[in-house]
């Protein structure tokens, strides 16, 4: 690979340009890293100065984007907006990306296709952009973006408007995103926290669980097919999601390939967009973070041998208590905690951490990166980062098969041939 070019994109805006954007409860909350996505497409390929001329297009209804985080007197985190830029590493490399893409994996690591993981995050691009052009004409997209800046939510519609910035060329019209963070987290007149989120959404910071090197943690891609997940919702025998029965049945396997003790429990963090569940609802275009958590608990014992919809019905029943009363909740306990001066620790795990016997999930079903048409198509494959902790998983849309998908998996090295040999089998 040889680097071509580093260059520092302004968008030319003058929406809040120059705003200080305090971070909301829900920024505080979402871990405190830059979170890579690289997307493959086969040539015919957008050239770069096409994606490049669609990214300050886009960049200038997000302007978040292209600002920076500093912290304030009292310490306090904030972006601002100071329009500084959005990083753009260009690369070349001395293949066909055919020769390197099979089966949508890439032959080695993603990680030298997307720009290197800052040590610091004050101060440096909240979005960074890695183009790794091959000798077909092909385009490996590489993007980190930082997490206190917007969610998955909110990455895939800025992804979306990127697409169809490179589309439409200077006949490119979008509305403007929801912008407004403050509207996200507006206490009561008098804060009322009813749920113990000091323990829930945060911790402190000794809290934090011991990590295991890193080569104990083994990453595994598992591939559904449409006739799979049809099956899965057959054996539930009630209306429920694809990634509801998805969740049951990973649960239940990763469950058993653990061998845990059937008097233990378990539970699942599940990740939870809650845009439409506050009152009033924050509309779906808002670009920030929204999300909280759900946690299903059950025995060992339960999840083995109780049925799929029995399974389903813990899951779905964990997730409708993230309604309004509990989001409200959630920003009263932000707003009392600032008051107070307390300095708030996100639960987030950290690198190398053994989530065992639990578990955390991110669906992407919601997100489409399998359908972000640059005007050549569709791309060719979402390759995912190694996933740093031991029980994280991430289910994504294939890009290979219509109404497949795609699990994406952290698995300690001890149970990853036992999983392997059961992550099918619906008995």
């Amino acid at each position: 690979m040889e680097i071509t070019s580093r260059t520092m994109l302004r968008a030319a805006y003058s929406t809040l340009a120059g705003e200080k954007m305090p971070l909301t409860v829900f920024d505080r909350v979402a871990i405190d890293i830059f979170i890579p996505t690289v997307l493959a497409y086969a040539a015919p390929a957008p050239s770069n100065e096409a994606l490049k001329e669609g990214l300050l297009r886009a960049v200038a209804l997000y302007p978040h984007l292209a600002g920076r985080l500093a912290v304030d007197h009292q310490g306090r985190r904030f972006i601002h907006l100071n329009n500084e830029g959005v990083l753009v590493v260009e690369a070349t490399l001395p293949v066909d990306l055919s020769e390197v893409l099979v089966g949508g994996r890439m032959a080695a690591g993603v990680d030298e296709l997307y720009p290197t993981i800052p040590e610091e995050n004050i101060g440096v691009a909240l979005l960074q952009i890695q183009l790794n052009r091959y000798n077909c004409g092909g385009v490996v997209i590489g993007i980190i973006s930082h997490h206190h800046a917007a969610d998955g939510h909110s990455v895939s519609t800025f992804l979306t408007t990127w697409a169809s910035a490179v589309r439409d060329g200077k006949d490119f019209v979008a509305p403007s995103p929801f912008l407004d963070r403050a509207a996200t987290a507006v206490p009561r007149s008098t804060p009322a926290p009813d749920f113990d989120h000091r323990s829930l959404e945060f911790m402190n910071a000794h809290d934090k669980k011991p990590v295991v090197p890193m080569n104990r943690i083994k990453n595994l891609a598992v591939h559904f097919t449409a006739d799979f997940v049809a099956d899965l919702k057959a054996r539930v025998g009630s209306r429920c999601s694809t990634f509801q029965c998805l969740l049951a049945h990973v649960w239940k396997k990763m469950t058993a390939a653990r061998d845990l003790n059937p008097e233990e429990f378990t539970k699942v963090r599940v990740a939870v967009n809650c845009r439409g569940r506050a009152d009033p609802p924050i509309p779906m275009d808002f670009s920030g973070n929204m999300v909280l958590w759900a946690f299903p608990r059950l025995q060992v014992r339960d999840v083995l041998s109780w049925s799929y919809g029995g399974v389903v019905g813990a899951i779905r029943d964990a997730v409708s208590c993230i309604d309004n009363e509990y989001v409200q909740s959630f920003v009263d306990f932000g707003n009392v905690a600032d008051a107070n001066g307390e300095e708030l620790v996100a639960t987030a795990a950290d690198p190398g951490t053994m989530l065992c016997a639990d578990m955390e999930v991110d669906s992407w079903l919601g997100f489409k990166f399998h359908q972000i048409d640059l005007g050549t198509g569709p791309p060719s494959a979402f390759l995912p980062p190694d996933l740093p902790v031991e029980g994280l998983m991430i289910f994504v849309p294939s890009c290979k098969a219509k109404g497949g998908v795609d699990l994406f998996l952290a698995v300690a090295e001890e149970h990853v041939e036992a999983f392997e040999q059961i992550c099918y089998s619906l008995e």
